[in-house]
């Protein structure tokens, strides 16, 4: 990286680069396919949909409280946009659920916490998370077919926004420490000690999914050929490999997440170590 983290370079490029790749579009008006029966079962059997338009809600929410107290015209212009985009998903999400009559309901939002600066970081390192493992999830997904190609296409524009917002994040997160003197110790801490909530918070919400289709729907009945041949080390590689084809499109100069990679390649590499010598187990990766 050439561009000093925290200089106004840096500002300038983070900032610039989100606000001109913006997209303006309609959720409405996308080309939405018509699902036959077997693909409108699987859809309606993921069992997370009424969290996933919940947290898109309360995404846009947390943004638009954060927005007017930034203090720098150009940091509040850009983040102002992400408020419009995550606004965006959750009428997306409201749009698919109301076509394919997905079992989710729009539930009063909880009272923002009064930092709404920690509330935004919160949020930014929870997304961090769920992109990265989001990433593994929809290449498994659509190798196995488990919708057609044509949903896929309109997912992947939340995943590229996604990606998009993570990386906003991150060279904010970065700029931010750096004007306010932080050194990387304090930096690495603060970024390890969001993760865990982030990480807290999504096994809740997998409970919360088991226990609204009691563990059986989508896990037994409607997703075998999603998880047929599923291996852990799998996983883990699809979402190091996704999260560096994503990543590739961004300018060099700007920061991108570089945790929940690293942890990923020591995964990857204890589990190579581990079934050296052993062979595959047939029908998935080892």
């Amino acid at each position: 990286m050439s561009i000093q983290p925290g200089s106004d370079a840096h500002k300038d490029l983070f900032c610039r680069q989100f606000i001109d790749t913006h997209e303006r579009f309609d959720p409405e008006t996308l080309p939405w396919p018509d699902l036959d029966e077997a693909a409108l079962a699987r859809l309606r059997g993921v069992p997370f949909w009424q969290e996933v338009f919940h947290t898109e809600r309360r995404a846009g929410a947390i943004v638009a409280a954060f927005t007017p107290l930034i203090d720098d015209p150009l940091v509040r212009e850009a983040m102002a946009i992400q408020g419009v985009e995550e606004t965006r998903h959750a009428h997306l999400i409201r749009v698919m659920i109301d076509r394919y009559g997905l079992d989710a309901t729009e539930q009063p939002l909880e009272a923002l916490p009064e930092d709404k600066e920690k509330a935004f970081i919160d949020f930014g390192f929870g997304e961090c998370l769920d992109a990265f493992l989001g990433f593994g999830a929809f290449k498994t997904a659509r190798q196995s077919e488990f919708l057609p190609e044509s949903m896929f296409e309109i997912f992947d524009v939340l995943m590229h926004e996604e990606t998009r917002h993570i990386v906003f994040f991150i060279n904010y997160m970065a700029w931010r420490e750096k004007t306010r003197g932080h050194g990387a110790v304090a930096r690495a801490l603060k970024s390890g000690w969001f993760y865990g909530r982030a990480a807290r918070r999504l096994l809740g919400m997998v409970q919360r999914g088991q226990d609204a289709n009691d563990g059986r729907d989508f896990a037994v009945t409607q997703a075998n050929m999603f998880l047929d041949g599923f291996s852990f080390r799998g996983f883990v590689e699809d979402c190091y490999r996704e999260n560096a084809r994503r990543m590739s499109v961004f300018d060099p100069d700007l920061m991108q997440p570089r945790l929940l990679p690293a942890i990923a390649d020591v995964a990857l590499r204890g589990l190579r170590l581990w079934n050296r010598g052993r062979p595959a187990p047939a029908g998935g990766r080892a």
